[in-house]
């Protein structure tokens, strides 16, 4: 236990990243201030960053003058300490530091290892006034297999691979800064000066996005210098532990070859919709597998699915479309190398799947729910936030060509059946950017279409992460 909390000997934390994700400010708000008395669950993929954030919390704490024997880190992912079980460690950190005036704070990483884990929470809060607790989880279910005993007991933070604008930061790259956009609704009011002046400013912008987009948003990967290694990074400590490690040791999956096989057919399937008759033909399982290692790669957080759009039967008897947790994972498990950046089919993909990623992670804790459309003709919007009784449509063109009313059949067709007052198309080129014209007359009247270069929606999706807006705004 001692070698987990340095601080007990007045040591500091070893090589702890000074840079900080843009989750840390609601960590740090619950832990410091909390606006309820609630346990606090960091959720996301295998090394998206959980463990740093709770360490950088722990430290953040050591400096406002907490008592280190009132602090307690212990990962349930080492064998021993999953061995002992959470009530042995509580135990052994009292008995070798006593404890002193003021709340103590329990920092438990991977508690999913933990024997009952939602009832032990539980207890605590309701007991344990005095306790604040964050605890990691890098699989779902267990949320919602617990959800009935935690209602009210936990507040989640939803932690993703890294938006591009932490990328960057990461990366420490120099660029031109960009001026700060709250809300995409700000666009609207621009006008044509300054859209060709963040063209200009966001020239450098675009290479880098591509790199981003084949070297991924894992904080590891992002920090490798070879794109080469950092594909094989993600395929080997990342995506395998993950198939093999976790679902074996969680879950109970025998079958991990026909699971890694699922996997496969979603990474060449990316952004698709999920024919479950089609994947359970080819692999040769039965489609109640196939859905079962469907949910289990969403619990994981390795895949999203988006349900379509509508209540009731519609969303039952639809398809669910399916995005990997990060746009560099299927070029990694594909061995595509840098050749996505080449083919423009793979590109275009890989940045709807950047796009849905800034999207959910920007607005998931407001509740927003997202879908896809689908329209007369085989026409289709690829996204839809629905805020409320407000419905904000996303269609991504990422091509070479500027963006006319002619291929945005399926945009237009939804914003005119559901009278929607603003819409977003996500383009490839820095100057197919601004206000789209050219919009039939039934549509123009209550509609306004903003053309947006992905790398600036990306960008500035997840800046405003860090502006901390409580209103909820497209």
């Amino acid at each position: 236990m001692a070698q987990f909390n340095p601080w007990w000997r007045g040591e500091p934390i070893a090589d702890l990243s000074a840079w900080r994700r843009a989750a840390w400010r609601e960590l740090h708000r619950w832990v410091g201030n909390p606006p309820a008395h609630r346990a606090i669950l960091v959720s996301g993929a295998r090394q998206v960053g959980k463990t740093t954030l709770l360490l950088q919390q722990i430290n953040a704490l050591l400096e406002q003058g907490v008592s280190p024997a009132n602090i307690l880190y212990a990962t349930f992912d080492h064998p021993v300490l999953k061995l002992a079980g959470v009530d042995a460690v509580m135990e052994a950190w009292r008995e070798r530091e006593p404890r002193v005036d003021g709340p103590e704070y329990l920092f438990l990483d991977e508690a999913q290892f933990i024997r009952e884990w939602g009832t032990w929470v539980k207890h605590q809060i309701d007991f344990n006034k005095q306790r604040r607790i964050v605890f990691t989880g890098s699989a779902m279910p267990l949320v919602e297999a617990d959800q009935e005993s935690g209602v009210g007991r936990w507040h989640t933070i939803r932690l993703t691979t890294l938006s591009f604008y932490e990328y960057l930061q990461l990366k420490q790259v120099q660029l031109p800064p960009l001026p700060p956009v709250k809300s995409l609704a700000e666009l609207f009011e621009w006008s044509q000066p300054q859209f060709y002046r963040v063209q200009e400013l966001a020239a450098p912008y675009v290479g880098h996005f591509h790199e981003y987009l084949i070297r991924g948003g894992f904080p590891q990967t992002a920090q490798v210098e070879s794109i080469t290694q950092a594909q094989r990074l993600l395929r080997e400590d990342i995506i395998d532990k993950a198939l093999k490690r976790d679902m074996t040791a969680l879950f109970g999956v025998r079958r991990v070859l026909d699971l890694e096989h699922t996997f496969l057919y979603l990474c060449m399937h990316d952004g698709g919709l999920l024919n479950i008759s089609d994947l359970s033909n080819n692999l040769e399982v039965k489609r109640p597998t196939a859905q079962h290692f469907i949910e289990l790669l969403e619990a994981c957080h390795l895949i999203y699915r988006l349900p379509p759009f509508g209540y009731g039967k519609d969303v039952l008897k639809g398809r669910f479309k399916v995005y990997l947790a990060d746009a560099a994972i299927a070029p990694a498990v594909l061995l595509k190398g840098k050749s996505v950046i080449d083919d423009p089919a793979l590109l275009g993909v890989a940045t709807e799947t950047a796009v849905f990623k800034h999207l959910f992670a920007r607005y998931y804790s407001r509740n927003v729910r997202f879908t896809y459309w689908h329209g007369k003709q085989g026409r289709e919007v690829d996204l839809v936030a629905e805020i409320g009784q407000q419905l904000i449509p996303f269609e991504v063109k990422y091509r070479a060509q500027h963006t006319g009313a002619r291929e945005l059949k399926g945009l237009i067709e939804l914003c005119e059946q559901k009278k929607i007052a603003r819409g977003y198309v996500v383009t490839k080129s820095l100057d197919d950017f601004g206000p789209m014209t050219g919009l039939p007359d039934a549509v123009n009247a209550v509609t306004q279409i903003m053309r947006i270069p992905a790398p600036l929606l990306c960008y500035w999706m997840g800046a405003s992460e860090l502006l901390n807006q409580p209103e909820v705004q497209d």
